[in-house]
């Protein structure tokens, strides 16, 4: 086990390069299994979650090699074993077998997934569309058992906005017979780079990044290339953390499009931003004026960047209010930040923020975004040297952190426990 160790006060200069998106990778290495032969995934983020896939791919009979940041993928030879344990338990994203296997295999055995457990998410809206495709399923110990003798196409009304369940709605559907259309979809970047792939790979999805996603089911997919999209997530704890430390730095390979809520919001503080073609330059101002923040669904401000956003936050003159309209109780890294002499207090869905500057002190991630959260405000504060624990959590979504983090001028070092 290791904990960050922080010696803030020092502004980011510099430039720091955006790897493959997280939220995607864990979609698309699942989505290769629906094809007939080799996928290339190029430009995969070096996390945690995605050698736990890899070693879950193997464990059904694939085929996976690495060439830097490229993943080959042969799932000629795959096989649906039950999994009701082992490394599907590690992270959250394993229910995205459950859609693959199904469109497949039409049968798989999946433990119910780990990962982060800042809310209970459930998967109800998942098991919904499944059923709607003709797929029995059944929780058996702990596990979920899916089977269909054969899947049709349906429409199918998802009652909530998710984006898991429109994924994992789409991987099956790519393989049902006949026409399924998914409405209320989720609109995330993520969702259209999934159809981009399963498209590449012979699929007919159409309408990916609206409200309404209709797909043709196809008996056979082949493999294909594919190039991951840059991670906005990732890329905005960047611009965060640059605008914190009242740095200067230019986030390079993104797609400024997808960070316009994170943008807007950076301008109302009095950030200074420019816009590239495929980067961003922040740059931090002596002072900042308190702003209203609402997490949404995409294109809104996203949930994943509320609690980075809390640390810059703490940064403002005056009271800001931040509020979570996608996750209720996303909110454990604010006892960590009034450790560290935060001024913060929860009501219900929202986070009221009054300016002022942060202490050093021994904190630990509670899950991926807020230990970003805590790295942040680490960098904020003038004296002494920040602890951060839960480093575990923090490897699930930023690859190289520790390096970019010293190449933008960061006093920061990995210590073991």
């Amino acid at each position: 086990m290791e904990k960050l160790m922080i010696s803030g006060g020092r502004p980011l200069q510099g430039t720091v390069t955006i790897s493959g998106a997280k939220n995607s990778a864990i979609a698309l290495i699942p989505a290769a299994i629906l094809a007939e032969s080799e996928v290339i995934l190029d430009n995969l983020p070096l996390l945690s979650d995605v050698a736990v896939y890899s070693e879950i791919l193997e464990e059904l009979g694939a085929t996976v090699s690495w060439d830097g940041n490229s993943m080959r993928i042969d799932p000629s030879h795959i096989i649906s074993l039950p999994m009701p344990n082992g490394p599907v338990k590690k992270l959250r994203a394993s229910y995205y077998m459950m859609g693959a296997l199904l469109g497949r295999f039409k049968e798989t055995t999946i433990g119910l997934p780990g990962g982060c457990n800042f809310e209970p998410r459930p998967i109800d809206q998942h098991i919904k569309g499944f059923e709607a495709l003709g797929a029995t399923v059944t929780n058996e110990h702990g596990a979920i058992h899916l089977h269909a003798k054969e899947l049709k196409g349906a429409k199918i009304y998802l009652d909530v906005v998710s984006v898991g369940a429109t994924i994992n709605i789409m991987l099956a559907a790519t393989r049902a017979k006949g026409s399924t259309i998914i409405e209320n979809a989720a609109k995330e970047p993520e969702i259209i780079d999934v159809a981009t792939l399963l498209n590449s790979m012979g699929a007919s999805i159409k309408g990916a990044g609206t409200e309404t996603i209709r797909i043709e089911g196809k008996s056979e997919l082949h493999g294909c290339r594919h190039s991951i999209i840059p991670d906005r997530i990732q890329a905005g704890t960047y611009m965060i953390a640059a605008a914190a430390t009242r740095g200067n730095v230019l986030i390079d390979n993104v797609i400024p499009k997808h960070l316009e809520a994170l943008t807007a919001k950076l301008i109302e503080m009095g950030v200074g931003i420019e816009e590239l073609d495929e980067s961003i330059r922040v740059i931090g101002k002596p002072s900042y004026e308190h702003v209203d923040v609402k997490a949404l669904v995409y294109p809104g401000f996203a949930t994943d960047l509320q609690s980075p956003m809390t640390s810059l936050l703490t940064q403002a003159q005056g009271v800001s209010v931040l509020s979570d309209f996608v996750y209720s109780n996303r909110f454990k890294h604010v006892p960590e930040l009034i450790r560290m002499g935060a001024k913060i207090r929860v009501e219900g869905r929202s986070a009221i923020i009054e300016g002022h500057s942060l202490n050093a002190a021994k904190v630990k991630a509670a899950d991926l975004r807020a230990g970003a959260a805590l790295v942040i405000a680490g960098l904020t504060v003038e004296e002494g040297v920040t602890e951060v624990g839960g480093v575990e959590f923090i490897d699930r979504g930023y690859d190289n952190l520790v390096t970019n983090l010293r190449e933008l001028g960061a006093d920061v070092w990995r210590q073991t426990l």
